[in-house]
């Protein structure tokens, strides 16, 4: 067993290269490579090369969102904490997650609702441009794809990557034939943190898009 010795700063530069070297010449799209690289390294699962799943100019309709200082709404806090704050900060976006707060249990409770739910009709609220990123509840892709049926609740991406069994597939489908910008991990894996690493990719992106830079490497700024 031979047994790498990698500075601590120098570990993901490295894991994105052993990643590289696994899947050799993989047909990914270069505006795809680093949000699916992403995917992977947070998952060391290669599943994402084949699942991930990119509406029409769901990547460069995203990057416009955060220009914009979109507000990222996720449904768990899980998620909120994995996306990067400086990278918010340095683009003037911010996330957010209303699963906790206590007027989104009240309306949930009332209207026998999940709190996912009751957060994707707290979202509609907002008056900035938004993302959406799911990465646990069916249900809050199903109250979007209500939302967008009716158009009174259109967010600029939406990021369904929930993970499990009920209803988990269902959801993703009718999410992708809503027409709606989308990144979906399609079958039923994904996770808050899968989540989180899509956005900090597209936030990545952005820095990388702003400083003049080609995404060369896939791993982007930190």
């Amino acid at each position: 067993m031979n047994i790498e010795y990698v500075l601590p700063a120098d570990i993901e530069k490295r894991s994105f290269e052993i990643i590289q070297s696994e899947i050799r010449d993989a047909d990914i799209p270069e505006k795809h490579k680093p949000i699916v690289f992403r995917a992977i390294h947070t998952t060391a699962d290669f599943d994402y090369l084949e699942n991930l799943y990119f509406s029409e100019n769901a990547v460069d309709l995203g990057l416009s969102a955060l220009e914009r200082g979109a507000v990222i709404v996720t449904d768990t806090n899980m998620a909120r904490s994995g996306v990067n704050k400086s990278a918010l900060a340095r683009h003037g976006c911010e996330c957010v997650c209303f699963m906790a707060d206590e007027d989104v249990a009240k309306t949930a409770k009332k209207q026998g609702t999940t709190r996912a739910t009751a957060s994707v009709d707290k979202a509609a609220a907002i008056e900035r441009p938004v993302i959406y990123a799911v990465g646990n509840a069916p249900t809050a892709l199903l109250r979007l794809c209500e939302h967008i049926e009716k158009g009174d609740f259109v967010p600029e991406l939406v990021i369904g990557v929930p993970v499990g069994f009920v209803n988990v597939v269902q959801s993703k489908e009718l999410l992708i034939n809503s027409g709606i910008p989308c990144i979906v991990a399609r079958g039923r894996k994904g996770g808050s943190n899968v989540a989180a690493a899509i956005c900090n990719a597209l936030l990545y992106m952005l820095d990388a898009k702003k400083n003049g830079e080609k995404c060369r490497s896939v791993v982007c700024n930190v």
